[in-house]
């Protein structure tokens, strides 16, 4: 096993001191700080393809017929004796060399398998040697070391049941977590150190998580930011980075210009039929009441049906009811001259089984969904929902109640991350008046002022908590 020790002033000069010498199957076993800098203490990948192929031998050896009666196993003895005397990886590599020279010597003496009776006596005719010193070559430490553990002499006895897998198999698993936990704090470390030395990129991360936006995505987008821009031109090219990748339909016609069938789906107290109501009455507006075509599918909600025929009065339009599949395809037929359709749904949780229901109703090839997403509401519920209502293809949202939240940075968060089209916001209860077609740069610049200091917003020494176990976006999702 080939362990060295690394020392230089950074974090990151240690680590690329380690993948010099080990190249990239580096497996950083501990890293602390010193007078002198950052010491860090590496091995490389080999050492486990080296257990993998000494377990693979013990599994072959297994595997071979037995010849005689049966024989004490002196791997269990091994296994035996390394649970109680908790040795270290060298005294344990010298002493199952001083028993594998112990079995060729009772090997050579005695051709024949011995039996579980004989084994005490021959035991105590195996010459014996002094323990061994332990291996110090390619182990350049200077910190204090362990003192290696005296292996006494004990009677071989024969376990009842041998072990289901060899100890080595789980020294590899644990070494392969072990790997994985070093490797995430280390970078989480390199990555607050690059924080801290540099200040703009350490105040716009706080300035990015205040605003609601999630550590998934700041952090992504301040990796990608240029180092040498100042604290102006840094903050522009972070709204930039957030405004190219918020998709809305400006380069198209408005939703209720273009028309179609569209079919309003989110949980409850959304804010869909009033959604539905105003996109109504934009159309009705532009085209005529005629234009305009309602349907509502929630007969669970008490009143529902009432509202949105209220709604369709004060517009001049019908308001139809649908209670199954055939019936809202026999009313699409019946609206198919119409220039925009709008259907109406029960809001439904992301774990209510009627939802499976609504949306096999809905899957219809004239249909398109709507997801109405709380501009007020939480990241974690935000993605339930956006993951509990995500269809194949192109994935269209709104965005409601912008005038009841106090941070929008969560809900474009998730439309960012999610990759949806905002289609339009919805300012207030006016019908149709608060409505507006989506503009990136106008809600980036929203979720960017500086809201009123909260109980929920971090500190600076908080970055550490929020990124210790951040998940990155995958490549592609960001453009910057």
């Amino acid at each position: 096993m080939n362990i060295q020790r690394f020392t230089a002033p950074t974090a990151r000069e240690a680590l690329a001191k380690a993948r010099m010498a080990f190249g990239e199957g580096t497996l950083i076993l501990s890293n602390r700080p010193t007078a002198s800098g950052v010491e860090v203490v590496a091995t490389g990948e080999d050492t486990l393809e080296a257990l993998d192929r000494n377990e693979e031998a013990r599994q072959k050896q297994r595997q071979l017929p037995a010849k005689a009666a049966p024989v004490a196993n002196p791997d269990n003895q091994v296994i035996e004796d390394t649970a109680q005397l908790a040795m270290s990886t060298l005294s344990f590599q010298d002493y199952v060399r001083e028993r594998m020279l112990r079995r060729r010597h009772e090997a050579m003496a005695e051709p024949t398998a011995p039996t579980l009776q004989s084994l005490p006596e021959r035991a105590e005719r195996v010459p014996t040697r002094p323990a061994p010193q332990p291996i110090t070559r390619n182990l350049p430490i200077t910190a204090p070391e362990i003192a290696p553990i005296q292996v006494k002499k004990t009677t071989p006895r024969a376990p009842a049941v041998a072990p289901n897998a060899a100890p080595s198999q789980g020294i590899v698993n644990e070494l392969h977590a072990m790997k994985t936990l070093i490797e995430d704090r280390f970078n989480t470390l390199t990555w607050l150190g690059q924080a801290r030395q540099n200040p703009i990129h350490s105040n716009l991360m706080l300035k990015l998580i205040r605003s609601g936006y999630s550590p998934a995505l700041a952090r992504t987008i301040m990796e990608r930011m240029p180092e040498d821009l100042n604290a102006g031109d840094a903050t522009r090219w972070v709204m930039d980075v957030l405004t190219r990748n918020l998709r809305t339909d400006a380069a198209s016609s408005a939703i209720d210009e273009q028309g179609g069938t569209y079919a309003l789906v989110g949980a409850t107290g959304v804010g869909k039929t009033t959604t539905a109501a105003k996109l109504a009455g934009l159309c009705a507006r532009t085209y005529g009441p005629a234009s305009v075509g309602l349907i509502t599918l929630d007969t669970y909600r008490v009143g529902a049906h009432e509202q949105l025929r209220t709604y369709g009065r004060m517009l001049g339009v019908v308001a139809h009811l649908a209670h199954d599949r055939a019936a809202l395809q026999d009313l699409l037929g019946l609206l198919s001259n119409k220039k925009m359709v709008l259907i109406d749904t029960t809001g439904i949780a992301p774990n209510d089984p009627r939802k499976r229901d609504m949306m096999d109703m809905l899957d219809l090839p004239e249909v398109h969904r709507l997801l109405v997403l709380n501009a007020g509401g939480h990241g974690d519920t935000l993605d339930d929902m956006v993951n509990a209502f995500k269809t194949v293809g192109l994935q269209q949202t709104i965005l409601s109640k912008t005038d009841e939240a106090a941070k929008i940075g969560p809900a474009l968060d998730a439309t960012i991350r999610h990759q949806l089209v905002l289609r339009g916001v919805t300012t207030g209860q006016k019908v149709p008046e608060d409505w507006e077609r989506a503009d990136a740069a106008n809600l980036v610049a929203m979720s960017m002022r500086s809201p009123a200091k909260s109980a929920f917003d971090p500190k600076m020494t908080d970055l550490g908590f929020f990124f210790a176990e951040s998940t990155r976006m995958q490549p592609g999702q960001l453009h910057a």
